[in-house]
C-alpha cells in the first residue's frame, strides 16, 4: 500500500535519486571528464566548456549558451489556476524580445510532472518587455519540470528547463508499463518502430477510432502531429522531427504519422503525442523501451573442414 508523504520528504529524495544517478552516470551514457593531474590545478578554456556540454540533450540546464530561463514563481496551488510569467535572459543579461517562429509559435513551453506521468503543452503570450506568460493549473500536488523550447532571433534552437513545486501531501505514481499501444478521448494510437540509441529512429504513431483508421487529421503546429519525448530519471527533453507537411501534396493526412528522433542511451523514454481531429487537440502518453539491437552471430570457422577441403582441392 502507497503512503502519501509531504513534497519535502519527496524532494530530499531526489537529491538522493539523482546524486546516485549521476555518480552511475557511465550507465547511462553519460560522459565523465577525465581526473585532473593531482598536482596540478586544471585550466578549461570557455572553447573546452562549451565542448563538454553541447552533447547535452536538452532541458537538462536552466542556462546554455549565454542563455537563462527566470521564472517568477517556482510554487504554486495544486488544483488553482495561477499566472505563471517568466523571461528568457540573453548573454546581454536582458530579457529577450525577438524570437523566430518555430512549429506555428515563438515558443513552446513543456510541462511535465517528475514521475513523468503529467504532461501539458501550452503556448505564452510575449509582451513587448520580454515576459512570457501563461494561465497555468498543476493538477495535484508533486514537483515538475518546465522547458522552455525556443529559437531566439538569429540564433539556434535552444530548450531549457526549470523547477517547479506543488506543495502538499503527494503520492508518486509507478511509470506505466512499456506498451505501443495507448487509448484517448475514444481513440487508439498504435505506436510502431523501435528506439535504438545513438541512431536516428523512425516512429510511426497510427491513429483509429472505433475501429476504423482516421485520415482526415487537421494540422497541428504546422505537422499532423507533435512528439515530445523525455528519458525516465532525468526528464532529457529530446527533439522530434514529423515527416512531411500538411497540404504538400504527398503528406497524407493520417492514419499514420511518422518522426524521427534520436536518443542518447538505453532505458525507459515517455513520448506525448499531440494530434488534433475534428476541432480539438488530444495528446497520448507511451512508455518505450530503447535498447541497443542484438549483435548478429559471428560464424565461427571449422578449421577441420576447411583443410580437409584444402587437401581435397590439393588432390
Amino acid at each position: 500500500m502507497k503512503t502519501p508523504f509531504r513534497l519535502g520528504a519527496y524532494l530530499l529524495g531526489l537529491a538522493v535519486v539523482f546524486g546516485g544517478a549521476f555518480s552511475a552516470g557511465g550507465a547511462i551514457g553519460a560522459t565523465r571528464p577525465a581526473p585532473a593531474d593531482i598536482g596540478h590545478p586544471a585550466h578549461v578554456n570557455p572553447s573546452q566548456a562549451e565542448q563538454k556540454t553541447e552533447h547535452l540533450p536538452g532541458g537538462l540546464q536552466v542556462s546554455q549558451d549565454g542563455y537563462t530561463l527566470n521564472p517568477e514563481l517556482t510554487t504554486v496551488t495544486p488544483g488553482e489556476q495561477a499566472e505563471f510569467r517568466f523571461t528568457v535572459n540573453g548573454p546581454d543579461g536582458r530579457a529577450v524580445t525577438g524570437y523566430e517562429t518555430e512549429h506555428d509559435k515563438k515558443l513552446h513551453l513543456i510541462v511535465v510532472s517528475r514521475d513523468a506521468t503529467a504532461f501539458q503543452h501550452v503556448h505564452p503570450e510575449l509582451s513587448a518587455e520580454g515576459v512570457w506568460s501563461v494561465p497555468l493549473t498543476l493538477p495535484e500536488a508533486g514537483a515538475y519540470r518546465v522547458f522552455a523550447d525556443f529559437v531566439p532571433h538569429g540564433g539556434e534552437g535552444l530548450t531549457l528547463g526549470a523547477e517547479l513545486y506543488a506543495p502538499g501531501d503527494y503520492t508518486p505514481r509507478p511509470l506505466p508499463a512499456p506498451s505501443r499501444t495507448a487509448t484517448v478521448d475514444g481513440y487508439t494510437i498504435r505506436l510502431d518502430g523501435a528506439l535504438t540509441p545513438g541512431t536516428v529512429s523512425r516512429l510511426t504513431a497510427e491513429i483509429s477510432k472505433n475501429g476504423e483508421p482516421v485520415t482526415d487529421l487537421q494540422p497541428y503546429l504546422e505537422a499532423y502531429g507533435h512528439l515530445v519525448a523525455l528519458r525516465v530519471g532525468d526528464l532529457a527533453y529530446l527533439h522530434v522531427h514529423p515527416d512531411g507537411v500538411p497540404g504538400d501534396g504527398v503528406t497524407p493526412a493520417g492514419p499514420g504519422i511518422t518522426f524521427y528522433a534520436e536518443v542518447p542511451s538505453r532505458g525507459d523514454y515517455r513520448l506525448f503525442l499531440d494530434f488534433r481531429h475534428k476541432g480539438a487537440v488530444h495528446t497520448a502518453a507511451f512508455t518505450v523501451r530503447a535498447e541497443q539491437p542484438a549483435a548478429a552471430p559471428t560464424a565461427t570457422a571449422d578449421h577441420g573442414s576447411g583443410h580437409s577441403a584444402s587437401n581435397q582441392a590439393r588432390s
